[in-house]
């Protein structure tokens, strides 16, 4: 993997949990540095963060801010798009405004005001998925239907082969899985998704959309009660209280440390091997949530049995394991185990003082918007 050189980068969200290990990162590979960061209230409540590089040009804007991110882009080679509005917030317009406009009008911006970008790199997600990819034993590789609200409610959390209706088991999800995430989130992630790619072939510029796994490490907001399961799971062990899991726990997700997932960013931006192609990042392994309440548990010595309600939320994957085939061949490969990286976690949260439990009053909110559901409550 060739040196930079003297390239320089824009880090998009350069502020946040991936975009500021990217960008530390790519400091120690010898890009010059230019990070775009509205410090979103809701993840950086203190304001500007200590971990921003002072070798980093910092710019306090928001990526919907046509002047400013004209401006941010002025003599940058390399792209990396890590801003967006994430988790399960209950707000719907931001959403499309933040992740939709926003990266429309960035890329419009590079192409009508013709800027010699390089490369783009783009932040996409697992979310785009539907329910991933499974094994019927009847059908063999099959890629199942969201599940419905209806069957849910019925606490039947099953999911079934699209053309028997029988139970199906996970297996990875690979690239070629139908995307179709039917949250607000995975609608807008899959916005960014097309319209980069869509936008790489057009010009010529080489674009690449990084499908994350969940995402978690050091940095990662203890805040933001919407977004991150491990954070939120630490902080309620913390405050002396259950991690709530949803549906029955059994639901898995692949989770990938945050220093993995910005060397695949490089990988991406120093390779042509995956130019034009989504591309998953992940462990590669799957955990279910009941499970990484225990090991957060563990790893913070704090003996509080998880709390499973029979709740659920609409268009949230049962299971959803990345195949990470694509990312290997490039020469991709997660370096830190999730026990390790939980405990690298937990570590810095201990440097942080005092941690709150901001999750049981933004659960409130989650009901009263019908983000969350009970079993039951849904007429069949």
């Amino acid at each position: 993997m060739r040196r930079a050189g003297g390239r320089r980068a824009l880090v998009t969200g350069g502020a946040g949990l991936i975009g500021s290990h990217l960008s530390d990162l790519l400091l120690e590979e010898g890009y010059g540095v230019r990070i775009l960061d509205n410090l979103e209230p809701n993840t950086h409540r203190n304001g500007r963060p200590p971990w921003i590089p002072a070798e980093a040009e910092f710019v306090h804007a928001d990526i919907r801010d046509r002047k400013a991110v004209r401006s941010a882009l002025e003599g940058i080679d390399v792209v990396f798009h890590q801003a967006a509005y994430g988790g399960y917030m209950p707000q719907m317009a931001k959403y499309v405004d933040v992740n939709s406009f926003g990266t429309a009008q960035m890329l419009e911006i590079i192409r009508d005001e013709n800027l010699p970008v390089e490369k783009v790199v783009v932040a996409s997600s697992q979310a785009v998925y539907r329910e991933g990819a499974a094994d019927c034993p009847q059908h063999g590789l099959v890629f199942p239907d969201t599940r419905g609200a209806d069957q849910l409610a019925r606490g039947d959390y099953a999911v079934r082969c699209p053309v028997c209706g029988e139970p199906s088991g996970s297996v990875p999800t690979p690239e070629e899985a139908p995307m179709g995430g039917e949250t607000v989130y995975a609608i807008t992630k899959s916005d960014q998704e097309r319209l980069a790619l869509a936008w790489g072939r057009q010009t010529g510029v080489p674009t690449v959309a990084l499908r994350y796994s969940c995402t978690y490490g050091p940095r990662q907001s203890i805040f933001n009660p919407y977004t991150g399961v491990i954070a939120i799971f630490a902080t309620r062990l913390l405050n002396g209280r259950p991690p709530v899991l949803y549906e029955d726990g059994e639901q898995t997700r692949d989770l990938c440390f945050v220093g993995d997932v910005a060397r695949a960013n490089l990988l991406a931006a120093e390779g042509d091997a995956l130019d034009g192609l989504p591309v998953n990042v992940g462990s590669g392994r799957a955990t279910t949530i009941r499970e990484v309440a225990e090991m957060v548990s563990e790893a913070l010595r704090v003996q509080i049995e998880p709390l499973a309600r029979g709740e659920f939320r609409p268009g949230e994957m049962r299971h959803l394991t990345s195949d990470i085939s694509r990312a290997r061949k490039a020469g991709y490969e997660p370096g830190v185990d999730l026990m390790q990286g939980i405990e690298r976690y937990i570590g810095w949260i201990g440097e942080q003082g005092d941690v709150r439990d901001y999750f049981a009053e933004a659960e409130k909110v989650l009901r009263k918007k019908r983000i969350v559901h009970g079993v039951g409550s849904i007429d069949p």
